[in-house]
């Protein structure tokens, strides 16, 4: 039953890939462009300050690929290897918590772990480390933000286990409602704790030459030896734009695979159900 199980999880995370890259397609691709836009008019900036100064011009990387494959073909095969991956990890989940979360149905349960994958795959690291278009972040940082991302990616995940886990230990003492709020404001607070500890990624992203005397990841704007401004910061409503439009591509995604799996581990559950209980009439689970 969890190889059917699993299989049915990667089929629900390529449909949801293939959605959440629709959507990321239409409304995060045009942000992606207009970062894009901006790194090269200010790299023009940087390398015109450069030469009136008389340093020697950098040499520029050429692109192995196209804008049209890489927001076409790259992201839209990343996207469904993505979701494909998630939806085999939902499934293994899944087929964990049957039956050790109480008398949920087949489609509740499908949709509560997708909520869980959503909250500690996602948007608790992304309130730590949110997701940057190109230009956001210095490329010296890259392995160390991608360490801390991963690490926040694994604690929240076992905050999540472990608050799972107390609220049903709580459970016959307090009732249900009082466990969910104990083991929710534990989770809180442990995760919480976590943020605070590990270091921002402004501080990582530190460079004085790139972004000015200020720790930030976000591209200030371009002086000249005189202070003038000679390129502006990088714009606010593309960011937030873009950070915006991730969110909602991962919230999609998640929301897919519970949705489409569900469906599909009901009716892998369901001669289960009716040989537990031979002459009676079908059970839903």
């Amino acid at each position: 039953m969890e190889k059917k199980l699993i299989l049915r999880g990667i089929l629900a995370g390529a449909a949801a890939g293939l959605l959440a890259f629709l959507f990321a397609r239409i409304f995060a691709e045009p942000q992606i462009s207009k970062a894009i836009d901006y790194e090269s008019g200010r790299d023009a900036a940087q390398a015109a300050l450069d030469k009136a100064a008389g340093l020697p011009a950098a040499a520029a990387d050429p692109d192995l690929f196209s804008r049209t494959v890489q927001a076409d073909v790259g992201i839209g095969a990343g996207m469904i290897v993505f979701g494909m991956a998630m939806g085999a990890l939902f499934a293994v989940a899944y087929a964990v918590c049957l039956g050790r979360v109480g008398a949920l149905r087949a489609r509740s349960l499908a949709l509560l772990v997708a909520g869980g994958g959503f909250l500690g795959m996602y948007l608790v690291p992304f309130l730590k480390y949110p997701a940057n278009p190109p230009a956001i972040g210095h490329e010296d940082t890259i392995r160390a933000r991608s360490g801390l991302y991963l690490l926040m990616v694994v604690l929240s995940v076992a905050f999540l286990v472990a608050a799972a886990w107390l609220g049903r230990r709580l459970q016959p003492r307090v009732g249900n409602w009082n466990a969910t709020l104990l083991a929710a404001g534990a989770f809180v607070v442990a995760i919480g704790a976590v943020m605070l500890v590990l270091p921002s990624v402004g501080h990582l992203a530190y460079n004085k030459e790139h972004f000015g005397n200020h720790a930030t990841e976000t591209p200030l704007p371009l002086t000249d030896g005189h202070g003038r401004i000679v390129y502006p910061g990088f714009p606010a409503d593309v960011l937030f734009s873009f950070r915006c439009y991730s969110v909602a591509a991962q919230l999609l995604l998640w929301s897919a695979i519970g949705l489409v799996f569900a469906p599909l581990a009901e009716r892998v559950l369901q001669p289960r159900a009716e040989a537990a209980a031979p002459g009676a009439a079908p059970v839903p689970v």
